[in-house]
């Protein structure tokens, strides 16, 4: 922690000089009637430059946080003071009343220019919710090879980002059969890359939803923040902020997201509807340090329904065959 500080401090003292300002960048946040969570960063970053569709990755991370910034948050007229974290993360959970839907929150500070924020209300009777990874789910980036990896998030324009194919129509499809279910997309991305991430989704026909990413910095007990426990902490807080919910958890066998599942729906099979994994390739797999389509959590996660397929298309014939689709 002291390296991570003398190492902000040098950050802050070089972005201050070269001109940049502290921002708010404002996240989707989701909620009930009655509670919300609000999601945002403050950031001292560049100011943002005409659209030219060649977005270098790279520029996400120049961006510095502002630490513990207080942050005005209105939601339906009331205005709640809340501060942000060591990182500049806001991630708060205030009081509302809210009809389900749609809804703006204001953001303010006195250091930054005001931010708007969607954040959806999810309705009491809703009984079914998606939560989706990206990398190499509904986005590949080919993340379990380490140099490729980089060269896709820092270097490749975010234009190039190819699509998983039939992940979009399938999530799509799945939103027109439960149009009252809430999607969230749980990915061990820095927050850095939110908005390339969310303009993606929107430019490929991703359904509209909230997404649930994570900080790299380190912490007092290591260098760098787990991605397993990032998805498993999200995974407890959903079902414990919506115990009526039963969640269709969506993701690959590139990484640990069979494993993750798995241990969720074996401790919360009620709240589970099934598990989708999306198979990688024979070489993707290989790659990511693991045998092609290896068998492992499919035969332990508490009897919940377990599909998979290499694409979009194959997850959902065998999703409708569960009464799912």
């Amino acid at each position: 922690m002291h390296v991570a500080d003398a190492v902000h401090e040098i950050r802050t003292r070089l972005a201050n000089a070269t001109g940049f300002a502290p921002t708010i960048v404002a996240y989707p946040g989701y909620g009930s009637t009655t509670r919300v969570r609000v999601l945002a960063r403050v950031v001292l970053t560049t100011k943002p430059t005409a659209a030219t569709g060649k977005v270098r990755g790279w520029r996400a991370f120049t961006s510095v946080p502002v630490r513990y910034s207080e942050v005005e948050v209105e939601i339906d007229g009331v205005v709640h003071a809340v501060r942000a974290d060591s990182g500049g993360l806001v991630d708060v959970v205030v009081d509302a009343s809210l009809e389900p839907g749609w809804h703006t929150a204001f953001l303010r500070s006195e250091v930054a220019a005001p931010a708007e924020a969607g954040i959806l209300i999810v309705a009491p009777e809703t009984t079914f919710g998606i939560v989706s990874d990206i990398d190499d789910t509904v986005m590949v980036t080919a993340l379990p090879r380490p140099l490729l990896a980089l060269w896709n998030t820092l270097v490749l324009s975010e234009r190039a980002r190819t699509p998983t194919p039939g992940m979009a129509v399938l999530l799509d499809r799945l939103v027109d059969k439960h149009p009252e279910a809430p999607i969230l997309y749980l990915s061990t991305g820095p927050w850095n890359v939110a908005p390339a991430l969310a303009r993606f989704l929107e430019r490929n026909l991703y359904p509209k939803g909230v997404l649930l990413l994570t900080d790299w910095g380190p912490t007092r007990q290591r260098w760098f923040r787990s991605g397993q426990e990032h998805k498993t902490s999200n995974l407890q807080r959903l079902a414990a902020e919506f115990p009526g919910i039963r969640w269709l958890l969506v993701g690959d066998d590139g990484q640990h997201d069979p494993e993750i599942y798995a241990d969720f729906a074996r401790s919360h099979a009620a709240q589970t509807a099934a598990i989708a994994i999306r198979e990688l390739s024979t070489g993707e797999a290989l790659l990511a340090g693991r045998r092609a389509h290896e068998d492992g959590p499919a035969s332990g996660h508490g009897g919940v329904p377990w599909v998979s397929a290499p694409d979009g298309s194959g997850l959902a014939a065998q999703l409708k065959e569960h009464g799912i689709l």
